[in-house]
């Protein structure tokens, strides 16, 4: 019998498939995923993997396609999240698999629950879409009644970004780690919806992707947590002449400090639920340096020790 991998919930951003200020096109993020699909399989050698991706700019971009078509009303952003699991996760499938041959890999398309009266709805932080300078984000802002903030040097739509309570695909997700798949699952933190009398509905909000794969680790009771970016690890006083990177770092230590919540922050806040209730290790970092981060070699390895 096969001795049993420990397992892996590996959260791919969606800045590391298009990073920011690339042109937001098929062919670009096919180049960064073929740079993702190397980094997966390696970790595949050591763990049972289940991968789970960000969205942001993609879904994003759907949105600004979808308004772009004033004969229909626009699609609700839950819609487009679910979209946005399709061409991800099927650009990923088809790249690992490419690459992994007798890799049996599964694509689940994932509901998670929210609730509507989240304080998320008031303040929206989730950045999403391609970056803009200030006069033509004002511009969208005015005409399609969008929020926007600054990410870095750019400017960015923001939404809401609900706390993840409950995946309901979790069973499947767990059936399919037993039998050995490699999991696509959770894409951009899973589409949002809401419990009500007669069911389940969608709601306006992109679910953190890191928030979702932490509470996804902690249901399946998995070792570790890789959340994967286009930043080399977590950094205190980030951006500021005294900026300082986090090699080796406690969730106690983590917990004094201040991060963004649009982009470090949920990625910290994250790793720390799931070292604190899980007692295993977390990673943060760039996507070309997976081992290296679970190592502690690259990034910031977050434990308890």
């Amino acid at each position: 019998m096969t001795e049993r991998k420990p397992t892996l919930v590996v959260a791919l951003g969606g800045n590391a498939l298009l990073k920011r200020g690339q042109p937001l096109e098929a062919s670009v993020q096919r180049e960064n995923i073929a740079l993702a699909a190397r980094t997966i399989a390696q970790l595949t050698r050591q763990w049972q993997v289940v991968l789970v991706h960000g969205n942001g700019p993609q879904v994003g971009l759907l949105a600004l396609q979808n308004s772009a078509f004033d004969k229909v009303a626009p699609y609700p952003l839950d819609i487009l999240g679910a979209e946005s699991q399709g061409m991800i996760g099927y650009m990923l499938q088809q790249t690992l698999k490419n690459a992994l041959p007798d890799q049996e890999i599964s694509v689940l398309l994932t509901q998670v629950e929210v609730s509507a009266s989240d304080p998320a709805f008031s303040n929206p932080t989730k950045y999403i879409g391609p970056v803009y300078d200030r006069a033509q984000a004002e511009t969208l802002a005015a005409e399609k009644g969008w929020v926007f903030r600054q990410d870095g040097e750019w400017t960015r739509r923001v939404v809401p970004s609900p706390q993840p309570k409950r995946i309901l695909e979790s069973d499947a997700i767990s059936a399919l780690i037993q039998r050995g798949h490699l999991v696509i699952c959770n894409g951009g933190g899973g589409v949002p919806v809401v419990e009500k009398g007669d069911g389940y509905h969608g709601i306006e909000a992109v679910i953190d992707k890191d928030l979702s794969a932490a509470l996804l680790a902690r249901q399946i009771e998995a070792d570790a947590l890789l959340i994967l970016t286009d930043a080399n690890g977590v950094y205190l006083n980030w951006g500021q002449p005294d900026q300082r990177p986090l090699a080796q770092v406690t969730p106690a230590e983590l917990k004094t400090m201040t991060f963004d919540a649009g982009s470090m922050g949920p990625k910290v806040a994250a790793c720390c639920q799931f070292v604190e209730q899980c007692h295993g290790i977390a990673g943060i970092g760039a996507l070309e340096d997976g081992l290296a981060i679970l190592a502690g070699d690259k990034g910031t390895r977050i434990s308890n020790n």
